[in-house]
């Protein structure tokens, strides 16, 4: 007898259904979030469990990399595209669990990746920086902001980088405004080490991946960027063709098309913002340091505007990296951004 699992997961319990190839349920149950008393209670049918499905919310890390150290196959089911019945007159826990179970098998279960659990935790920690570095901005305008409101005085990054407690005291005589500024001040200081220790710790783990080596090659991606394409990318064998990773990297129109005419747009934000953001990022440096890259820009920006021409050339670089790394290529400024018309 075979078996399909499904498993609705909340914060502080989870909901599983198992039924069988007729869709008689074997069990359904609420169990508390702990992964012991999950594998207790599916382990009398562990030879007959094809595969168990969780859903993709923000807490599935402890259950699913309990399950598969448990030997249970384990499915992550994308639940942005998950379509319930629009008959339904009633929908519950349980109904949610039952209908994970049915799509895994009838083979029509829209999944998403399992990252590796080691280089999640890379990836994870590459996304803390980049909410540190967001934190560094928000104190950096704060700075910018008092002096520009109180004394009409513009500072540069740079300027405030090197303010001390005795600059600032001797430009503001208010000890609140002092205290504001010093406050913004020691805190961007602490983000400041804390970015660069994160920096350093990635980059001992990445410098010998050849990986890490080709990208870095691709004009335009640097140490961050590179090391952003790589972990939020994974394994660029999940991508059947170049297309799906750029679409992946939210650097394709969406669309709906009918008898040569469009008629309605898709969701745009389907995809990875991360991977988006470096691929624009990457765009923007691309242009301002490589002549080939910045006639391409200039060309595309005759035919449109500013943000079309610019993701353009995002989307240039994914297709690139995707070749590197699917077929260990160096990259060819020329090839990839030559004339065509």
């Amino acid at each position: 007898m075979q078996l399909y699992g499904g498993i609705d997961l909340h914060s502080n319990n989870c909901v599983i259904n198992l039924i069988d190839e007729n869709d008689n349920v074997i069990i359904k149950k609420k169990i508390r979030n702990n992964i012991e008393l999950m594998i207790r209670t599916l382990k009398p049918h562990y030879d007959d469990i094809v595969g168990l499905v969780v859903e993709s919310t923000y807490n599935w890390y402890w259950l699913v990399d309990g399950l598969m150290e448990a030997g249970f196959k384990v499915h992550l089911a994308n639940t942005t595209a998950i379509q319930q019945y629009s008959g339904l007159k009633y929908a519950d826990d349980d109904s949610d669990a039952n209908w994970l179970a049915r799509m895994l098998k009838l083979n029509i279960l829209p999944t998403g990746f399992i990252y590796p659990k080691e280089q999640r935790m890379q990836r994870d920690l590459l996304r803390k920086r980049m909410q540190l570095v967001q934190e560094k901005t928000k104190h950096l305008l704060s700075i910018q902001g008092l002096y520009d409101r109180h004394i009409n005085v513009r500072l540069n990054n740079q300027e405030i980088k090197k303010l001390t407690h005795e600059k600032i005291n001797q430009d503001f005589k208010d000890t609140n405004t002092q205290l504001t500024i010093q406050s913004n001040l020691a805190i961007l200081q602490c983000l400041a080490v804390q970015v660069k220790t994160i920096e350093k710790s990635l980059l001992s783990q990445l410098k010998l991946d050849e990986r890490y080596v080709k990208i870095t090659s691709i004009d335009g991606i640097g140490v961050v960027l590179g090391l952003t394409i790589i972990l939020e990318t994974g394994k660029i064998s999940r991508f059947n063709k170049v297309g799906d990773y750029a679409s992946y990297c939210r650097l394709v129109s969406g669309a709906r098309y009918s008898n040569g005419k469009k008629k309605a747009k898709v969701n745009t934000k389907n995809g990875y913002k991360y991977l988006c953001w470096a691929f624009i990022e990457a765009a923007n440096f691309a242009i301002r340091y490589n002549e080939t890259i910045k006639k391409y820009y200039q060309r595309k920006l005759a035919k449109t505007n500013p943000i079309i021409a610019k993701k353009t050339v995002a989307h240039k670089l994914a297709r690139s990296c995707f070749y590197v790394l699917r077929d260990d290529l160096e990259f060819d400024v020329d090839k990839a951004f030559g004339y065509s018309k």
